[in-house]
């Protein structure tokens, strides 16, 4: 670990932003990862697919059994604890409201650096990462690979992508699951600002279709206190018409509502069994993964999960 990081605990995100090279940045957040020293971080992250799963088109033939066709004429691939593959797709959303920020680092800039370091970990242990970037429509799709080249395509994607003002997030995720071939680990990364129904919907189809779903909603503080104090102009990101207001005569309409719409995503996705997490985009990444996989590695045995 370079010198400059030695000294601190944990990787805060300005700290992050000035290391500038994003490479760098997925290491450092994944060396200053606190998961438990003789496991990789990964372990259960793709709890669903172990033992058997039905055959997909690109699924190495030694991996078949023979016997299981035998007795039932269908073919199904074999997968063991230790040497499980998965392909993981990162959706990131670039649409505008992810352009918000009260600080130095944006909603935007926070899900490049914790898709970095996903796809840093995903690489390290072997497996391939997808990608995908999408705000009113999907920008850019790529397919999962095992190369490390992949983050400075994340770098280089959302860097060149200029957001729409709208987002159609329901509508993206449908897309994104008629793109995929084969049954994965979906990593979604947004700040979901639009219908809990209609995004619950389109998380719903990647379940349905088999996939293990993953959500960070991913915001900045300002919108999960308010503690905006003084008298404000609020310029809408995605078209909506300017406010000016006191906003410490709205905050407890505010919260009462960003609390009940946050809840009725997070019931929505416990009971489609998704996991999901809220992400204020200033924690520390390696403090975010760190708990984050150990609570998914609590709820799911800390191992794999057999299947028919």
């Amino acid at each position: 670990m370079s010198e400059h990081l030695s000294d601190t605990s944990y990787l805060d995100p300005e700290l992050l932003e000035q290391l500038g090279d994003l490479e760098v940045i997925a290491r450092e957040v994944v060396e200053g990862l606190r998961v438990g020293s003789h496991r990789s971080p990964l372990k259960g992250f793709s709890t669903e697919f172990a033992h058997h799963r039905q055959y997909a088109p690109g699924d190495p033939m030694r991996t078949l059994d023979w016997r299981v066709f035998g007795r039932t004429d269908r073919y199904y691939t074999k997968l063991f604890e230790a040497e499980t593959n998965f392909d993981c797709h990162l959706l990131i959303d670039a649409s505008s409201s992810m352009t918000y920020r009260s600080g130095t680092v944006s909603k935007l800039e926070y899900a490049k650096f914790l898709s970095a370091a996903l796809a840093y970990l995903v690489l390290k242990q072997r497996d391939s990462i997808g990608l995908s970037v999408f705000d009113a429509e999907v920008r850019a799709y790529l397919p999962p690979k095992s190369s490390r080249s992949i983050i400075l395509e994340i770098d280089r994607l959302l860097r060149d992508i200029k957001p729409s003002p709208k987002t159609s997030l329901a509508k993206q995720l449908h897309d994104v699951a008629m793109m995929m071939r084969r049954r994965s680990v979906v990593v979604v990364i947004s700040d979901l600002l639009s219908d809990a129904e209609d995004i619950l919907a389109g998380l719903d189809h990647l379940r349905h279709d088999g996939h293990n779903v993953i959500v960070f909603h991913t915001l900045d503080p300002y919108e999960i206190d308010f503690p905006f104090d003084g008298t404000w102009r609020f310029e809408g990101l995605e078209g909506e018409e300017p406010l000016t207001t006191q906003p410490q005569r709205i905050r407890d309409e505010y919260l009462a509502e960003f609390n009940k719409y946050r809840d009725a995503l997070q019931d929505g996705c416990v009971g489609a069994n998704i996991d999901y997490t809220l992400v204020n985009t200033t924690r520390p990444l390696d403090q975010l993964l760190s708990e984050f996989f150990n609570e998914r590695e609590t709820l799911h045995g800390g191992g794999t999960t057999a299947r028919p």
